[in-house]
């Protein structure tokens, strides 16, 4: 598709680029010149310093690479008992897919240092419901669990240890605890680092104007408090590129910064989050103000309506909503995630989401009585008195 388009596509290392003489030299040799350079190096997992996470059987999930020597690993070596370590959302998704589509064949065990699966996307009062879902589906869930050290015989991995000092049975292990920005390149040449990778503008420049860069590798701003973040998922990293070829071709338009807006999908159960949990914004000082509705996918008097729940997050001091999370178990009312971040990003208030109406029909949303932004946004309002 892009060689039909034009484009010369090299497939090879980048060792050095030369900012002074603008070239960019590959491992076979061959040197590039450029105009404008787009540095789109995106991050690697972060394997943490683990005792034993050098043993056979101790996998990451990144890309395609990892993707084939984990079903490498699991059709030649046939494990049974499989740990994930971390219940962010990689691991869930995984963990759940392993358990749905090989059905008995492995005993699966998630480890969380926190006190809920999806940490970063839930408060505990919306992940509640989401563990027993779990265990009742087969996979075993350990909270509040810290991993002290992986054991193994003959180079392969064969248990973790907890801090308890309690070992479970492990033929394979996954870690997906994180990730970190591929920066090398952009210290080699000298840009300007952050926090949490290499600094651009609004429109996506580095402190060199004839680089850009988006994505994994770069510091993004939160959209809600304009302090730097990670923001390391798939949607900033798409409108980032989009918006650097936009720069290059003559537009000014500025990433508004990330709210973190994911989703993840476990057996039938879809959790969708947005913002702020109640949780980070109480670390990030805010005083807030939360709802939490029970919702249904259709009408509750059609059959095969699916249940959902919606909990939103509103800073008090200004009324305005900043965070959203729903647990569903249709894949359709997870998507209003959506709705809730564009209220974020337009500065919607408590006042002005009680006046909010959706495109019902009683096959696809609940009644127009009980749109659940406007009974969260309702009960907010009840709150602030």
């Amino acid at each position: 598709m892009l060689e039909g388009a034009g484009i010369n596509v090299v497939r090879d290392e980048v060792t050095r680029i030369d900012t002074a003489g603008k070239n960019v030299f590959v491992s076979g040799g061959e040197a590039f010149k450029y105009n404008k350079l787009y540095l789109a190096a995106g991050s690697s997992p972060f394997i943490p310093p683990i005792e034993g996470k050098e043993l056979d059987g101790v996998m990451s999930l990144r890309g395609l690479a990892d993707a084939e020597k984990i079903k490498s690993y699991i059709a030649d070596k046939n494990p049974k008992n499989i740990i994930f370590i971390g219940a962010g959302f990689i691991s869930m998704e995984i963990a759940s897919l392993l358990a749905q589509h090989m059905p008995d064949k492995f005993n699966i065990s998630v480890i969380e240092l926190m006190d809920r699966p999806l940490p970063l996307m839930l408060d505990k009062d919306m992940a509640d419901s989401v563990t027993p879902y779990l265990e009742e589906k087969g996979l075993n869930i350990l909270t509040g669990k810290k991993v002290e050290k992986l054991t193994g015989q003959g180079g392969k991995v064969t248990g973790v240890t907890l801090s308890s000092g309690k070992t479970l049975d492990a033929d394979m292990v996954f870690m997906n605890v994180g990730v970190r920005p591929n920066i090398g390149l952009a210290k080699d040449i000298g840009l300007e680092i952050g926090q949490f990778g290499i600094k651009v503008n609004e429109f996506q420049e580095t402190s060199d104007p004839d680089i850009l860069a988006g994505g994994d590798c770069v510091e993004k701003i939160n959209f809600i408090t304009k302090k730097p973040t990670p923001g390391q998922l798939r949607g900033p990293a798409v409108m980032q590129g989009r918006l650097a070829a936009k720069r290059l071709a003559g537009y000014a338009i500025e990433f508004p910064g990330v709210v973190d807006a994911g989703g993840c999908k476990m057996f039938d159960m879809t959790i969708t989050a947005t913002g702020f949990t109640e949780e980070n914004a109480a670390k990030e000082g805010f005083e807030t103000i939360c709802a939490v509705v029970d919702s249904r996918s259709k009408h509750g008097m059609i059959p095969g309506m699916k249940p959902w729940k919606i909990k939103l997050v509103f800073d008090k001091k200004t009324q305005k909503l900043i965070g959203g999370q729903i647990v569903s178990h249709s894949i359709a009312p997870a998507r209003e995630i959506d709705a809730v971040t564009a209220f974020i990003l337009g500065g919607a208030t408590i006042p002005e989401l009680t006046t909010f109406t959706s495109a019902c029909n009683p096959d696809i949303s609940s009644e127009p009585s009980a749109e659940p932004i406007t009974i969260a946004a309702e009960q907010a309002l009840q709150k602030l008195k």
